[in-house]
């Protein structure tokens, strides 16, 4: 099952993956810390979407696709234009690499995504794995 990437669908689909996949709850078991995805536009988005995401010890508790970005103060906001986000999903761009190129913005503790990566690569795994092949 997939839908496309940034949308409500996509989202509550995200949540799903993370919440039934044994080898993410596995890897994310001590992870503490809930993000927003900020997709700017470009390609075909024409405006910005936030969604925010509370991810706590493996499981993803909360999605919402929100109107205003102060309505939370999340641990992380990863913020990049549509057409990186879309290659990070796609498999086109390694997402430690996105950050590190700054192709993908990441504020919040780096230390604690550095020394999370098997958990980072493992997220993105699941959101490849229900994002639409079209990207």
């Amino acid at each position: 099952m997939s839908a496309t990437f940034p949308s409500a669908e996509w989202l509550s689909l995200f949540q799903q993956k993370l919440n039934t996949d044994s080898h993410y709850a596995q890897v994310a078991k001590a992870w503490e810390g809930d993000m927003y995805f900020v997709i700017e536009p470009g390609g075909n988005l024409t405006q910005t979407v936030i969604m925010y995401l509370d991810l706590w010890h493996g499981q993803c508790r909360a999605v919402e696709v929100v109107d205003e970005i102060s309505k939370y103060s999340p641990a992380f906001t990863l913020r990049a234009a549509y057409p990186n986000f879309a290659a990070v999903l796609g498999g086109k761009l390694d997402p430690m690499q996105a950050m590190l190129t700054r192709k993908l913005d990441v504020k919040g503790n780096m230390g604690v995504m550095m020394r999370s990566v098997p958990t980072v690569l493992d997220f993105v795994r699941c959101a490849r794995e229900i994002t639409d092949s079209t990207l």
